[in-house]
């Protein structure tokens, strides 16, 4: 099981927006700069997040890009789901139907669901509920407590020249 990266930029990308003050936004040629990423490629990345509700763009000269929720609001399963979509990540083809020892495939329904389908996708339920149990405030309290005192500073003096 591999995410692409794109999860990996969303996550550092929306931890620099949680203490942005509200009302204001950050337009994707600053969190792309920060990253030292493409605008083209973040904004991929953006509209993704948009559609699940994770930011919400504001259009304009002073637009730009917000949190939709509270941080406490958005967990890691959220911002996840919405770079890699909802799918499962074993996609059973159920070739039990096709094996040469099956005499009525018709017997394989509902039912009888592949019980290597089952159990997977119960281990991933479990992967699943374990990453919404985690949020981008605790994130961003986390990772930001071990911090020197310079670099919240640094972070606080780049949050309010937006």
């Amino acid at each position: 099981m591999q995410f692409s990266v794109g999860v990996e930029y969303a996550f550092h990308s929306l931890f620099y927006m949680v203490d942005i003050p509200e009302g204001k936004t950050i337009g994707i040629k600053r969190i792309a700069e920060l990253h030292g990423i493409t605008e083209t490629y973040l904004s991929k990345i953006f509209a993704k997040l948009g559609r699940a509700h994770i930011v919400t763009s504001i259009p304009g000269v002073k637009g730009g890009y917000a949190l939709a929720r509270n941080a406490e609001d958005i967990s890691f399963w959220d911002i996840i789901e919405a770079v890699e979509g909802p799918a499962y990540l074993f996609q059973c083809a159920e070739i039990r139907k096709k094996n040469i020892f099956v005499e009525d495939p018709s017997v394989f329904s509902d039912k009888c669901p592949c019980l290597i389908k089952v159990v997977i996708q119960e281990a991933e339920d479990g992967f699943r509920n374990s990453l919404r149990t985690k949020s981008l405030r605790w994130l961003f309290d986390h990772v930001r407590e071990g911090f020197p005192e310079a670099k919240k500073q640094a972070m606080a003096d780049w949050s309010n020249t937006i």
